[in-house]
């Protein structure tokens, strides 16, 4: 059964050629992506690769993970559901990014301290 894992910290030249290449030194590549920014069409840094066997992906795991490709050391984890179905920039330090949620200061708890009288009006003095 096929596995995918989630490749992280890959250098910005590194193309789906060359990830496809360094995997297969360790098992069988069912595909190999590298994420693409849709602005810039830069890579953002990561990527999925899909191992053949079980066996494969621990092996790329072991081996992979940790090691210096191109002078930066890439992360190899096993993908999680919100990675294959395309989440995988949120699960990986992205977040929201800005677009809904959050309080942006309409009203919710009052992050200041100062103190607020009942009525709206000043404190009498």
């Amino acid at each position: 059964m096929a596995q995918k894992l989630f490749v992280g910290r890959l250098p910005y030249e590194m193309t789906e050629e060359n990830l496809r290449e360094l995997f297969e030194k360790v098992g069988t590549v069912t595909s190999a992506k590298v994420v693409m920014d849709r602005y810039t069409g830069r890579s953002r840094g990561f990527g999925f690769v899909e191992m053949a066997s079980q066996e494969d992906a621990k092996a790329a795991l072991d081996k992979l993970d940790g090691s210096e490709v191109m002078g930066r050391s890439i992360v190899v984890k096993t993908a999680n559901d919100n990675e294959r179905d395309g989440g995988g920039e949120r699960s990986h330090g992205g977040g929201d990014r800005g677009y809904g949620g959050g309080d942006r200061g309409h009203g919710g708890d009052r992050r200041d301290s100062r103190p607020r009288s009942g009525s709206g009006r000043p404190p009498r003095g």
